[in-house]
């Protein structure tokens, strides 16, 4: 009975058995070769290991220390911000939901082309993390930075919040145009 090619041998036109052929006497001794290199290594690490056993201590409290750091990490880390950024004609507006946060807790600061919106959504009362069902609202700080397509007026700028929307509105500044002298002759 003929074996059916694998879709490997159908794709590349290459078969196992001819690459099985292939293979020399020296291939084959090498690989025994490397074969007993992997055993002898495997034995010396196991009497590495039985010799560290008084290293694993410390490498198990070293595990902890790191994997706090991690933790201390995650409870720094700040929430993402959604954004809607879109133009008029003479503006660009910038929306984001903000529900749950007030005014006077949203830092909107500007340089050059960036814009960046920091703040800090606080639970208003304290749930036990067990009693909780579904858990998706994000509570705690907050930021966004965004690139502005276009130069925008900061002087100008316009921030207001309704019904939980922030709404940034910044003015385009105008280029110069392009204006054409005509030469009178005298």
């Amino acid at each position: 009975m003929t074996k059916k090619p694998s879709f490997f041998e159908k794709l590349t036109g290459a078969s196992w058995e001819e690459s099985e052929k292939k293979v020399s006497e020296k291939d084959k001794k090498s690989a025994k070769n490397e074969l007993i290199i992997k055993e002898k290594t495997n034995k010396m690490k196991k009497i590495k290991s039985k010799k560290d056993s008084s290293e694993k201590n410390d490498k198990q409290v070293s595990f902890q220390k790191k994997s706090e750091e991690k933790e201390d990490w995650l409870a720094e880390s700040e929430g993402q911000l959604t954004i809607d950024v879109y133009q008029t004609p003479n503006e660009i507006v910038i929306k984001s939901t903000i529900a749950g946060v007030k005014p006077e807790d949203i830092d909107i600061s500007m340089t050059n082309d960036m814009i960046t919106i920091k703040g800090n959504r606080k639970k208003d009362e304290d749930a036990k993390e067990e009693d909780y069902y579904y858990q998706e609202c994000y509570w705690g700080p907050f930021s966004r930075s965004v690139i502005l397509p276009v130069d925008v007026e900061v002087d100008h700028a316009k921030a207001g919040m309704k019904n939980g929307i922030l709404t940034i509105k910044l003015p385009k500044i105008e280029r110069v145009k392009t204006k054409k002298i005509s030469i009178e002759a005298e």
